[in-house]
């Protein structure tokens, strides 16, 4: 297991809090990042239905998922053997039953089927489908939005984990330069990609690398109009920019950075973008601490770009740490202008003040942990337009 079973036990003790809080008896989690926060259990086995059933007055969760998949919660999980619940995998993508089907069978089977039940319904992986073989097959249950439920618990990382996130920024420090290294005109898209790739898993001679949530992202010349392109097999030339977003990972816990390359000589805009961004972080990292609001960042931010005549529509960061694919973001807090959050050590963020415009763009980020009198950065690199001479 990735933690100690006390620490799981823990975070339990803190999600039935909130099911109190809420009126819920019983917690239906499908998101495979809180599955794995509260028991434990990694695997690349989300494309199928699967859940973690938490009881308020259970002392362990119960695991139900595809038989195939239930030697990897023995294997990975704290639970014991009798909660890790397989069903058969002539349920797989059948037009006649349902997984959720045989949940519902064994809730009602238990007891359960009567009771307040949380279901993550702003979920990737939980389907309309889902939600409505669960009412079906529990119609005598008072069902209630529990989205983010796990999630807020998650909020306050443990010395553990912040541990794992800074490994995780080792990583995303040598997959960024492996990636500036190889960019040069004449050099395919692809081929970075690869490098990066390549880093990513391979880590360290102390530590290795996890899949990260969210692939590097490289978009370059025009399309640093805009953030989230992936690559392409065309060559780079000289005069383009290229934006890398990308993060370390080790044991699902992510460390995102994003810097901007320049091929040859950078205009007079460029130029000028790249330097009120990385002004923009600076003060933000300068003045983040614990006991401000989120909104406060996000005025800083403001306020230093107006100056130079940039205005930023997009947040400015969101709390991020564990997760996977298709996204490194815990979906709580937002660096942004009405977020009241206050800050309170250890929580994490990505920072990423990018500016697109109509026609190119600049990306500057660092992951930061809050601590007891400011904020850190993971990884440890200069912020400014990486310039690469032509040759």
């Amino acid at each position: 297991m990735s933690f100690a079973t006390y620490e799981y036990k823990e975070r339990i003790r803190k999600t039935k809090e909130r099911m109190m809080q809420k009126g819920i008896d019983v917690l239906l989690i499908t998101d495979p990042a809180n599955i794995n926060y509260l028991s434990g259990y990694d695997g690349w086995s989300f494309y199928v239905h699967q859940m973690l059933v938490l009881i308020i007055d259970e002392d362990q969760p119960m695991w139900i998922g595809r038989e195939m998949d239930a030697n990897a919660a023995k294997v990975t999980t704290w639970l014991y053997r009798e909660n890790i619940i397989p069903y058969p995998d002539d349920y797989i993508h059948s037009d006649i039953k349902h997984p959720m089907d045989f949940i519902a069978g064994i809730l009602t089977e238990i007891g359960q089927d009567n009771r307040s039940i949380g279901v993550e319904m702003e979920n990737y992986y939980f389907t309309a489908k889902s939600y409505e073989q669960l009412k079906k097959g529990l119609p005598n249950a008072k069902f209630q939005d529990a989205t983010l439920l796990v999630n807020w618990v998650r909020l306050i990382k443990s010395d553990a984990e912040i541990e794992y996130m800074k490994r995780a920024a080792v990583i995303a420090e040598r997959a960024m330069m492996a990636g500036i290294e190889l960019i040069q005109e004449g050099v395919r898209e692809c081929d970075v990609a690869a490098k990066i790739f390549h880093t990513q898993i391979t880590g360290t001679k102390e530590f290795g690398g996890d899949y990260p949530a969210i692939v590097p992202l490289l978009p370059s010349g025009e399309k640093t109009s805009t953030p989230h392109l992936t690559w392409t097999d065309d060559r780079y030339k000289d005069g383009d920019a290229v934006i890398i977003e990308l993060a370390g990972c080790y044991k699902r816990y992510h460390s995102p950075l994003a810097r901007t390359v320049q091929i040859g000589k950078p205009n007079k805009d460029m130029k000028t973008l790249s330097e009120v961004a990385v002004e923009g972080i600076n003060a933000c990292l300068e003045m983040i601490r614990p006991g401000i609001a989120c909104e406060e960042i996000e005025e800083t931010w403001r306020k230093t770009i107006e100056k130079s005549g940039f205005v930023k529509e997009s947040r400015l960061g969101y709390s991020m740490g564990l997760n996977y694919p298709p996204d490194w973001g815990e979906h709580t807090v937002s660096i942004r202008k009405g977020d009241k959050t206050i800050l309170q050590p250890n929580m994490t963020f990505h920072l990423i003040p990018g500016l697109w415009l109509e026609h190119y763009g600049f990306e500057v980020s660092e992951s930061i942990r809050i601590t007891e009198s400011g904020c850190e950065t993971f990884a440890k690199m200069p912020r400014n337009l990486v310039l690469k001479e032509f040759v």
